[in-house]
């Protein structure tokens, strides 16, 4: 058994608004949308397929007060596409974020409702992801996560060391999955996290309990309307395994 990363969950006070942002920034379309919930993905793209990660919007009602633990990084060809690219995105309404990076040569933004990303110079790794480059976390040992999530997915995992480790589909096509040290620890729920899902056929209650023999968590919230089942990582991360398809 296995899973693999199917999308990204973001909540957003308007999840129909900043998915406006957030397609036309990506160049995507919004595949579905209904009340508290915009769903977006590469025009065309057949879902799940690991050429993407696509993005998955939903209303909650709770401020943003802390540095999100999950970002996405944009990738670019060329110095001038970063240029136009940030000019771009601002012109849709992402503002410049201080999150501490000093002088870098990436770029760091905020979309409509603060969620920090970065559009990253042009990296010869990042030539074939997308416009994803890569979806980043925040965490603690990037070595028990690799080994965590190395385990939980059929990802290949790329590099490890004490300050990072880099997955990406076993197809080698779509966005690196990345695991960054930092200093500061989670404190709050998370409004972005990752959402998995088994292959056809597999049972999501076997599943479920394979990834909690491998370290997941219960994070002790209510589960009884919902359809799938949310986890923890080993850092306290939320995420979702979503039924097998």
């Amino acid at each position: 058994m296995a899973t693999r990363l199917v999308q990204i969950n973001m909540k957003a006070h308007d999840d129909a608004a900043l998915g406006r942002f957030w397609a036309e920034a990506l160049g995507w379309g919004v595949d579905s949308e209904g009340p508290g919930c915009t769903n977006l993905e590469p025009v065309g793209f057949a879902y799940p397929d690991p050429a993407a990660v696509c993005i998955d919007l939903i209303a909650r009602p709770e401020p943003k007060t802390v540095k999100n633990r999950v970002h996405i990084d944009l990738a670019t060809t060329s110095a001038a596409h970063q240029a136009d690219l940030v000019a771009r995105l601002e012109k849709l309404g992402a503002t410049p974020a201080d999150v501490g990076q000093g002088d870098v040569p990436w770029t760091v933004l905020a979309d409509p409702e603060g969620n920090e990303f970065c559009v990253l110079e042009p990296r010869e790794i990042y030539r074939d992801t997308g416009p994803i480059a890569a979806v980043v976390v925040d965490c603690i040992d990037p070595r028990v996560m690799a080994r965590f999530w190395g385990e939980a997915m059929d990802w290949t995992l790329h590099e490890v060391t004490d300050d990072h480790a880099v997955m990406r589909s076993a197809k080698s096509v779509g966005p690196y999955l990345e695991f960054v040290r930092t200093p500061d620890t989670k404190t709050v729920w998370n409004r972005v996290h990752l959402d998995i899902r088994p292959y056809p056929g597999d049972d999501m209650a076997a599943e479920e309990a394979r990834l909690r023999t491998l370290g997941a968590t219960d994070p002790g919230i209510d589960q009884s309307d919902i359809h799938w089942t949310v986890l923890a990582d080993p850092e306290g991360n939320e995420f979702c395994l979503l039924t097998p398809r």
